[in-house]
């Protein structure tokens, strides 16, 4: 988990399609540190818990992400 200084500077960035999603959403957005770590919050509780990642953590999610590995059926 990152210290508040390291977040300071976290330029956030939230998908073009959380607009249909009432709002619940993530957040994520590299440390400003070049480390090349990601942190990660939820938008609707902005100083609530922060999760940091190192790049190929983030990485390994975004591909699979774009690979479909989880595109879990709604129940």
């Amino acid at each position: 988990m990152a210290i508040p200084e390291e977040l300071a500077g976290v330029a956030w960035h939230i998908s073009a399609r959380s607009a249909n999603s009432n709002g619940q959403c993530v957040e994520a957005g590299p440390l400003a540190d070049g480390s090349g770590r990601v942190a990660v919050r939820h938008s609707r509780r902005p100083d609530a818990e922060v999760i940091v990642y190192t790049r190929a953590e983030w990485e390994a999610f975004v591909g699979g992400v774009k690979d479909g590995e989880f595109d879990f059926p709604a129940t």
